[in-house]
């Protein structure tokens, strides 16, 4: 507990960007400076080879989930063991043995696996995890950031499942999750996690139509493989404003700024490192 409330009182996360193993390996240096880098490179190489032509309903590749919850992880501090658990935490839905995981990585990092999936398949069952059950799950602080990190994740890509699903998830995150991460001392995740379930449960009005379209051809001018991200986070943004007003300058402002941020993108060697 004491370590998660200690590095819980500043977050870098962000949510418009998928990163790489090299962001992920720099937030864990920055940590930790002795920090094991060979054992997240395994990591990462073992998740990408057993997730390989999985797609999530986004229609990304499964990877990505990894990659944003393992960075999720190194951005709370967590040590490489944890963050290397953040790549693989999803390897049981794969014909990976678990054998060859302990084999590669240890027992150590099987168990926050398997413990992470229990709560999540509801072994542990949500609505037994009281306040005083959620203070003693505290205690198991990787097993969870794990869980807090996953379904953090899980919750900035929620629009992609159906909305009875949403419902449910957003429901158990703010009965459980949230104060879980209270309890753990991880304000910047309690709030996002509030934030974003909220916004599932009582969502703001709908933009128009044609407020929508504008911003998907507003995003054509940016470079392919950044197009898909954008895209989602203009309508995402643009979905939490309450007001036609706050819409209207939203869109007049990306309007505005879209041909001058297309040139910066499109600069020859650059990286857009927004995480």
């Amino acid at each position: 507990m004491k370590v998660l409330r200690r590095l819980g009182l500043q977050s870098s996360i962000q949510r418009d960007h998928t990163p790489s193993l090299d962001d992920i390996l720099t937030v864990v240096c920055a940590h930790h400076a002795n920090a094991d880098l060979a054992l997240i490179k395994q990591a990462h190489d073992e998740a990408a080879r057993w997730h390989k032509g999985q797609i999530r309903r986004s229609g990304d590749p499964y990877i990505t989930h990894c990659l944003a919850v393992a960075a999720i992880l190194a951005d709370m501090g967590m040590p490489p063991l944890v963050v290397c658990a953040g790549l693989l935490h999803d390897i049981h839905d794969t014909p990976c043995p678990l054998d060859h995981v302990v084999e590669q990585f240890g027992q150590e990092i099987v168990h926050l696996i398997t413990a992470a999936s229990m709560i999540k398949a509801g072994v542990i069952p949500p609505n037994d995890l009281t306040r005083d059950a959620a203070a003693d799950l505290a205690d198991e602080e990787a097993v969870v950031a794990l869980c807090l990190a996953d379904r953090l994740h899980n919750l900035r890509t929620i629009a992609f499942l159906a909305p009875a699903t949403q419902q449910r998830k957003a429901s158990q995150t703010l009965e459980v999750l949230v104060p879980v991460a209270r309890a753990a001392g991880l304000m910047h995740v309690e709030r996002e996690l509030r934030d974003l379930s909220v916004a599932v449960l009582s969502p703001a009005p709908a933009a128009s139509a044609v407020t929508t379209r504008l911003l998907t051809v507003l995003t054509l001018p940016i470079p392919a493989p950044q197009r898909a991200r954008w895209r989602d986070e203009w309508h995402g943004e643009l979905a939490t404003l309450p007001t036609r007003r706050a819409r209207t300058h939203f869109t007049f402002r990306i309007l505005l700024s879209t041909p001058r941020m297309s040139l910066i993108l499109r600069r020859p060697g650059f990286k857009d490192r927004r995480w």
